[in-house]
């Protein structure tokens, strides 16, 4: 039995401490609004009756987490799919570097494929500035969540780095758990999808080994989700318009809107790639280099499975051409598609505040879309140049 006292502070919750939590959880007034929206056909007190019985988080993550999944994909996504699951040894636990475009979704899409499979569903780490009342710590903590500390000093930061990062190791060599991490800190506003290399960092904080074993026993395999429609796009455009100006500061209850919104909002087609393991020939390689460059190379070999897996649709070539104003990819999409489009961003701007430049709000709007273009087409000239672009 792996020893995890040291870790109380920000490992998920014990199944009987789980049990106990979402038994009080039960109890409150959202539960039963939660029911009724999301399981009209049963009795008001169909939730909070599965609640009170729950004795595991697994039971939690069957019985509750699954079937909200599956509610989200089948009331606000046309179609999803996914591809790569057969990258994943049952056998053995790894360390999921994801992209990262929606606060909720994105790991919970992947638990259910997970789950759907057979595979063992993985601890997720998430920041703590999520966790702003007791619900949501109830609700996260119960479903396999790791807290990630955030907003505090640098020495209270490197402390708390080397603890995440101990944790994460320690689930995996010991063959504990798996972990989904995102890619970089916090969602991905501007469509760009690049591994931080603080991130790589963080981890490397625990090795005990060598760079090169310190990397090969974490199995990193990057996985990629893309939407053919952005989660909270207008309201990631307009932060960043913001954020050109001055620093800034979110209101309060605005990560919890964002993910409602995220929740709620029409999809479309929504695509789950899982990537090839990271070898220990691209490790070795990145090994031989000095400091900043081996994480350089690590951080590329993640990125570059994440924008190969990423699925572009027609509004992501739609939007290249507006902003460039070209027809490079006309042949992709149709007259129809780029009217679909445009309305669609015009209704998406017509909800920001009027003091709010338009045309930023519209660049940077099209950019969300346009640049995983770009990011495909840069993979693309490193083939050809054998150079990093991305």
């Amino acid at each position: 039995m792996v020893d995890l006292s040291e870790f109380s502070n920000i490992s998920p919750y014990t199944d009987a401490e789980a049990a106990e939590a979402l038994s009080k959880l039960a109890d409150y007034p959202v539960v039963m609004t939660a029911s009724q929206y999301f399981f009209p056909d049963q009795s008001p007190d169909y939730l909070k009756n599965i609640l009170k019985q729950i004795q595991t988080i697994d039971e939690f993550q069957i019985l509750v987490m699954s079937k909200f999944v599956r509610w989200v994909i089948e009331h606000t996504a046309h179609n999803f799919s996914y591809d790569g699951i057969a990258n994943i040894d049952p056998e053995k636990k790894f360390l999921a570097l994801s992209n990262h475009r929606d606060i909720i979704l994105d790991p919970a899409i992947t638990q259910l494929i997970l789950y759907n499979n057979g595979i063992p569903m993985t601890e997720i780490a998430v920041g703590d500035n999520l966790i702003t009342n007791k619900t949501i710590e109830y609700l996260i903590r119960s479903n396999r969540m790791i807290k990630v500390v955030r907003g505090i000093s640098a020495r209270e930061l490197y402390l708390s780095s080397q603890l995440l990062s101990k944790y994460i190791r320690l689930n995996i060599t010991e063959q504990r758990s798996s972990i989904w991490l995102a890619q970089r800190q916090g969602r991905t506003k501007n469509g760009y999808d690049v591994t931080e290399q603080g991130l790589l960092k963080m981890l490397d904080m625990s090795g005990t080994a060598d760079f090169q074993k310190n990397f090969e026993e974490l199995n990193i395999i990057p996985m990629s989700i893309s939407y053919e429609y952005e989660p909270c796009d207008i309201l990631k455009a307009r932060e960043l318009v913001i954020s050109r100006k001055h620093k800034y500061v979110k209101a309060e209850g605005e990560d919890l809107n964002s993910i409602l919104v995220g929740i709620q909002q029409p999809k479309g087609n929504v695509h789950l790639n899982i990537g090839t393991p990271l070898t220990s020939e691209e490790i070795a390689e990145a090994a031989l280099c000095d400091k900043n460059d081996r994480y350089q190379l690590i951080r590329h070999a993640v990125d570059k499975r994440v924008i190969e897996g990423y699925r572009l649709w027609k509004n992501n070539y739609v939007a290249y051409d507006l902003t460039n104003q070209s027809y490079k990819y006309s042949h992709l999409y149709e007259t129809a598609d780029v009217e679909r489009f445009v309305e669609y961003m015009q209704a998406q701007l017509d909800t920001v505040e009027k003091e709010i430049n338009r045309a930023d709000l519209r660049r940077i709007f099209l950019d969300i879309y346009a640049n995983p273009v770009v990011t495909k087409e840069l993979l693309e000239k490193e083939k050809v140049t054998g150079s990093i672009l991305l």
